[in-house]
């Protein structure tokens, strides 16, 4: 009899001190419901690599044989550096060959010419004839000079460059106009991504990108400058190229963008702000005359530690931050000042 009356007693005690203190209650911090936007992103992923206006292949000017390669692929070389050096062939030193002795025999034709002249026995005609010869001749004889028919000579860099691709062996005879080696502009260099086709159609010549290489901290500003109009058969993508900073990459290396295609309007929240219910769909809690209220809202974006979202929410009530996965419907919130004392 006195086990059960003590044990009465305790209840008593328990609920009277559950009075006194109160419903129970949770602290949390607040913020603002604010309307706002925040960009569109979509995220692509490709190669750095020159862009077309950046390459040029140098050539070789006559049939030649390559003699020693003074680069290697990836180098980077200055203007006027030297590339490799060429011989000509036996066929293009017998045309020079032959262009000299053409022009040594139309010399002599236009001095004989005059002489012939001078005793009336040629008339003006013939030496405008044998002139316009000797005119030729000199022509084709410069032209095989200057395509360095003449002898061994170098092949020099046009531009500050990289080697992109070498073509050419030491030994090999090569035919005029065959391509020795590529280089590109360093401060030519795009990043040549992919999207699907479904969202190329958003992106547009001159949307901004920040486009992050492989294993960098820091993003670069760049802008797109061509969105392909057809699917790459290799890929299965749609090509976009992306101009980058001057000097600021590497070609081949690998690189993310992240390309803003437009806006998202509604209200803008932290992140922390967002939970998930247990059938997977996101809501927010907001503090209304002391009390918590969950409010199911919709994600239309994200961007770095923001979401844009919408829903039925008050925009006079703040919105619940730390504390807010404690929250039930209708549980008392008491506010914690800014840091964090209740």
């Amino acid at each position: 009899m006195m086990r059960r009356s003590a044990h009465a007693l305790v209840l008593v005690l328990v609920a009277s001190a559950g009075l006194a203190q109160g419903e129970p209650s949770v602290e949390v911090t607040v913020t603002k419901v604010e309307k706002g936007s925040l960009p569109r992103i979509l995220t692509a992923y490709g190669t750095i690599e020159a862009g077309a206006s950046a390459r040029q292949s140098v050539t070789a000017p006559l049939s030649s044989t390559i003699g020693e390669i003074d680069v290697r692929e990836g180098q980077q070389v200055a203007k006027d550096a030297p590339l490799l050096h060429l011989t000509p062939s036996p066929q293009a030193a017998a045309s020079y060959a032959e262009a000299r002795s053409a022009l040594s025999v139309a010399k002599v034709l236009v001095e004989r010419t005059h002489t012939l002249l001078g005793q009336h026995l040629a008339t003006q005609q013939q030496l405008a004839d044998a002139e316009k010869s000797q005119s030729g001749a000199a022509a084709a004889l410069a032209a095989l000079d200057a395509e360095g028919a003449d002898g061994p000579h170098i092949l020099r860099a046009p531009f500050d460059a990289i080697v992109t691709a070498i073509a050419a062996r030491p030994g090999a005879i090569v035919a005029e106009g065959a391509a020795l080696v590529d280089l590109a502009r360093p401060s030519g260099l795009v990043l040549r991504a992919g999207v699907v086709p479904a969202r190329a159609s958003e992106i547009k010549p001159g949307d901004t990108a920040s486009v992050t290489p492989l294993g960098a901290h820091q993003a670069l500003a760049g802008n797109v400058l061509l969105r392909g109009a057809m699917v790459d058969p290799g890929t299965g993508l749609v090509p976009v190229e992306i101009a980058l900073p001057a000097n600021t990459v590497l070609p081949g290396e690998m690189a993310e963008a992240a390309i803003t295609i437009g806006a998202v309007e509604g209200y803008v929240v932290p992140h922390q702000a967002i939970l998930v219910d247990d059938r997977g769909n996101p809501y927010v809690v907001q503090a209304i005359d002391g009390a918590a209220k969950i409010v199911a809202v919709r994600i239309l974006g994200t961007a770095k530690d923001k979401d844009v979202v919408e829903g039925p929410l008050n925009a006079a009530a703040p919105l619940v931050l730390t504390g807010n996965h404690q929250l039930q419907d209708g549980m008392k919130v008491r506010m914690a000042d800014p840091q964090g004392k209740p």
